[in-house]
């Protein structure tokens, strides 16, 4: 009688098929896996782009304009100077959103933003800019995230917070008295000559800030109004209004 593999303690070897068959389920497991760590990797590098990279390129281009500006200033001796310079109109600053000063360019498009500037709006509704001394709404808009984040902490603004406009002769001061903290970005409405969604009914000197919201994302917009309370000239030092100070 023949010895089976339970008289002489011998286990029955496996089939072939079976060992083939978890050897690809673990290869299969090992490749998903890298898949895995290189997708997180890209991603990961990608956020570093896009949230300090080119906020560092931004910053860089938004200084070599800002002082281009600053050298055309020093060049004029008569005119209205501000109206003069393809580089820019001038500098806003916001000492609630810690951003430093910010330079305004012509347009809100991407081109132009992503230089870490903030543009004033020509469409779809013009913005009227304050040198020309005309009743209606300065509008601005800038990115919040990445590409110089001028506006990250527009959050940061509430009523009676100061908005400063920098132009060669000038310093145009206004106070915040409104915010929208969302709304539609095809809202052109809050962008009006008088924008009666901050409530105001009458034409006036109002300026408006606009960027994207919630953070990282682009689905709504944030909108900030302010008026102007006072125009203070620009003296040989160029010492800035009480609202700057500190």
């Amino acid at each position: 009688m023949a010895a089976t593999a339970e008289d002489t303690g011998t286990s029955s070897p496996r089939p072939a098929g079976r060992r083939r068959g978890t050897g690809r389920i673990a290869m299969a497991v090992s490749v998903f896996g890298e898949l895995l760590i290189t997708a997180g990797l890209v991603l990961g590098l990608f956020v570093v782009y896009s949230l300090w990279w080119t906020n560092v390129v931004a910053d860089r281009a938004a200084g070599r304009q800002a002082d281009k500006v600053r050298e055309h200033w020093a060049e004029q001796d008569t005119g209205p100077g501000a109206l003069d310079t393809g580089e820019g109109i001038g500098f806003l600053h916001v000492p609630a959103m810690k951003n430093g000063e910010v330079l305004v360019e012509k347009g809100t498009s991407t081109k132009v933003l992503n230089d870490g500037v903030a543009g004033y709006y020509t469409d779809p509704v013009k913005a009227t800019l304050p040198m020309t001394g005309k009743e209606g709404n300065f509008t601005l808009a800038a990115h919040r995230d990445g590409h110089g984040a001028k506006f990250h902490n527009i959050d940061k603004l509430k009523q009676g917070d100061p908005i400063v406009f920098e132009t060669k002769d000038k310093w145009y001061v206004y106070k915040v008295y409104a915010v929208l903290p969302e709304t539609s970005k095809y809202n052109v409405d809050v962008l009006t000559p008088v924008p009666k969604e901050s409530g105001r009914t009458k034409p006036g000197h109002y300026i408006t800030l606009t960027t994207c919201t919630p953070v990282y994302t682009s689905r709504y917009r944030y909108v900030v109004w302010g008026e102007l309370v006072r125009v203070d000239r620009v003296d040989s030092a160029r010492t800035p209004p009480k609202e700057l100070a500190g």
